[in-house]
């Protein structure tokens, strides 16, 4: 008989290899491997408080993604946010103040929640939510930057803060970066790193892997660059369609599975950096891990969302515990109704089947009598 997919063993087990491949990755640089082995540290309580949780029926995942802003100041050829209205031009209203998203993280971490994912927008617009993360010593800050806002502030508070970490949006070489993102964000993008790499700070790139880069952005021409200026994580992330002239952009099984297969080689045979997949290899995690099995996304007004890829929310963090956020109905249904472990086509089963989330979100509301 074949054994039960465990999916807090699986997660827990992805958040300890992170970890021990981000201190491998940090061993030439003592201000960092410190940083890093007091973390492990505290990753491993964190870890102790979900498996005490698991034990007495309640699923915590490690990770959270937390959207702190929906301005950007960029328009990137294909942005998802931006097609679902996520993600605009001016400066957003009601967004949660910075007192709101320290209550998260003080939630997040008496849960047992390790990392949470800065992103927006531009994240980076919102240097007052920064810094309530760096005080969360606890918490590992990833934050997803376009990398333009970098400054001479955020450079002495990336060293004060070892647990904020940036991770810079790149789409490959010169060409392929500009194209999507603008001219002159790859030189821009460069000079960052070079400026990190001098003050002896750890930073990542995202790369979005499209059916146009994939080869690109796992050879070893890119890769090589990118760790020879100090990165120390990449993050490779499928696009996901949101309009129908971009679905050939989405990445199939082949791509997939070359990804994966390299990805794989990779971890062997260059430890002197972090590489992670999302959504990754759904099989082999029992299937999406949104919507709470994994990890969970706030929007920037306090939306709990399955993901940023589905905009959908019943309960807000303004009004609501963390916790109850993660037993919210639409979380809840799309965890018990097997929509997550469902088969699909392209990066992200919720999008694809957004329909079928969104009569869930109607059928909720009819019961609580709003329809």
């Amino acid at each position: 008989m074949e054994k039960e997919f465990d999916i807090q063993e699986y997660m827990t087990k992805g958040v300890e290899r992170v970890v021990a491949d981000a201190m491998k990755a940090t061993l030439k640089n003592p201000k960092e491997s410190a940083f890093m082995l007091g973390f492990a540290g505290a990753s491993a309580a964190a870890s102790k408080k979900r498996k005490k949780a698991e034990k007495n029926g309640e699923h915590i995942p490690p990770f959270l993604i937390a959207s702190i802003t929906s301005k950007c100041n960029l328009h990137c050829a294909g942005c998802y946010s931006r097609c679902n209205h996520a993600t605009v031009d001016a400066e957003p209203v009601s967004q949660l103040s910075s007192e709101e998203w320290f209550k998260v993280f003080d939630e997040a971490d008496d849960l047992g929640i390790s990392f949470i994912l800065l992103a927006g927008g531009e994240p980076m617009l919102r240097r007052d939510v920064i810094e309530a993360a760096g005080k969360k010593k606890n918490i590992l800050f990833p934050i997803f930057t376009n990398g333009t806002f970098m400054d001479e502030k955020y450079f002495e508070l990336f060293d004060k803060s070892r647990n904020l970490i940036p991770i810079m949006s790149i789409e490959g070489k010169k060409d392929i970066t500009d194209a999507r993102r603008g001219e002159g964000i790859y030189d821009r993008l460069i000079s960052n790193m070079d400026e990190l790499q001098k003050r002896g700070l750890i930073f990542g790139a995202s790369v979005t892997v499209t059916t146009e880069n994939v080869r690109e952005v796992a050879s070893e021409s890119f890769l090589s660059e990118l760790s020879n200026r100090g990165c120390k994580a990449v993050i490779f992330v499928e696009f996901v369609p949101v309009t129908d002239d971009s679905k050939h952009l989405a990445p199939g099984e082949e791509e997939r599975e070359y990804l994966k297969n390299e990805i794989a080689r990779l971890r062997q045979e260059k430890p002197e950096m972090v590489y992670i997949s999302f959504p990754g290899d759904e099989k082999s995690s029992g299937g999406c891990v949104a919507a709470g099995r994994g990890f969970f996304h706030i929007n920037s007004h306090g939306g709990a969302e399955p993901c940023p890829f589905s905009p959908y929310s019943d309960v807000n963090i303004r009004n609501s515990s963390l916790r109850n956020a993660l037993h919210s109905p639409l979380f809840l249904a799309l965890q018990n109704e097997n929509i997550l472990v469902d088969d699909h086509e392209g990066g992200c089963v919720l999008y694809e089947k957004r329909d079928l989330v969104e009569q869930i979100m109607k059928e909720g509301r009819t019961k609580e009598g709003i329809a």
